[in-house]
């Protein structure tokens, strides 16, 4: 009980913060004004700061603390490097050189010295982009996730050394799921002949996927990211899975897509092009299966906790934090299962393509 509650705090603080920044962003005319479509935007989408707290003083003041991230952008050959900060959430325009640029809705654009926005007849932006390498909020929860890795892995392996030693510690938890992976993911899938070859990738997409829904699941700083739900990286996860597939394809695999044995020639033709299609369509679910899986989730837990701000009454809070707090406890099972289904289908793929035919 004591857990359970700790853990509604914990939602109801960050769905506080995350409201107390939108009323303040996009209902300044009105306090009463809640729009949860500004709101859970500004949650999944990614940034170019890493919002850490918001609360409100005695004076009705609102303070919003955020940490500052790189930004680094290049525009007619030239490299420009300064912290996120400068833009001053979007309020001020920065000048590098001859070239003004301004922080509008989380894009860079390049701009005159007001920081003007040239609009279309849709309503599109027309102002040029410069090349943008900055350091977002997603970036950075990518590079923490990649140093737990390393810590978790590095701590677990020193334990193995010349003489064999009972899991202990951190190892006792890593090792199952290692096994778990090798076991019922690479040696089922692929095979007992060519599944160690494919390990290190396998592990390290199931661990990676893994631990960065778990940081976008925790509802403070450093986390609240939304990396698994972004579909650049969701893609590259998807485009590795198709090369290691293609490149390592074999004879019966291409051969099976392209000229079918034992099928009629005009077959044949039809096929081919179908089978064709189907290796760009295995990475392409691949990414987009990830991807709408992990936003969904944000999304609903977002929207439920929303029901009391629209509704505008406290009678729904006891409704809306249970409800919020069940799918919070689901999307911890989807968090594992997400990644266990992504390493999956990447075996089953690679294990379609490197199997050897059997006359």
């Amino acid at each position: 009980m004591r857990h359970i509650k700790q853990i509604l705090l914990l939602i109801a603080i960050f769905f506080s913060l995350s409201t107390t920044y939108a009323s303040d962003e996009h209902a300044s005319e009105s306090e009463e004004v809640f729009d949860p479509l500004v709101m859970i935007d500004h949650h999944i989408a990614d940034s170019h700061e890493w919002h850490v707290i918001s609360f409100t003083k005695s004076n009705g003041e609102e303070v919003h603390i955020s940490m500052p991230l790189p930004v680094i952008v290049f525009y007619n050959g030239h490299l420009n490097i300064f912290m996120s900060s400068a833009f001053h959430h979007g309020e001020k325009v920065v000048k590098k050189g001859d070239d003004y640029f301004k922080l509008y809705h989380e894009k860079i654009y390049v701009t005159d010295e007001a920081g003007t926005i040239h609009y279309d007849e849709d309503h599109n932006v027309l102002n040029e982009k410069p090349w943008d390498f900055s350091i977002t909020k997603n970036v950075g929860s990518m590079f923490l996730s990649a140093v737990l890795l390393l810590l978790l892995f590095i701590g677990a392996a020193r334990r193995y050394g010349s003489e064999p030693k009972a899991p202990k510690g951190l190892q006792s938890f890593l090792e199952p799921l290692i096994l778990f992976v090798r076991d019922d993911i690479g040696i089922a899938q692929i095979g007992k002949e060519k599944y160690e070859r494919y390990m290190p990738y396998l592990l390290t997409v199931f661990f990676f996927i893994w631990i960065n829904n778990l940081i976008g699941l925790v509802p403070f700083f450093p986390g609240g990211s939304n990396l698994t739900g972004n579909i650049s990286v969701t893609m590259f996860l998807a485009i590795v899975t198709f090369l290691i597939t293609n490149i390592n394809g074999t004879k019966s695999y291409w051969g099976h897509i392209f000229w079918m044995p034992g099928v009629p020639v005009p077959i044949r033709i039809l096929l081919s092009g179908i089978e064709f299609i189907g290796i760009l369509t295995k990475p392409f679910a691949l990414m987009i299966r990830l991807m709408a899986n992990i936003t969904a989730g944000h999304i609903i837990i977002l929207s439920l906790f929303s029901l009391i701000f629209v509704m505008k009454s406290v009678a729904i809070a006891p409704v809306s934090i249970l409800m919020s707090l069940m799918m919070f406890m689901l999307e911890l099972l989807v968090a594992a299962l997400q990644a266990y289904i992504f390493t999956l289908l990447s075996a089953l793929f690679i294990g379609m393509a490197v199997h050897e035919e059997e006359h």
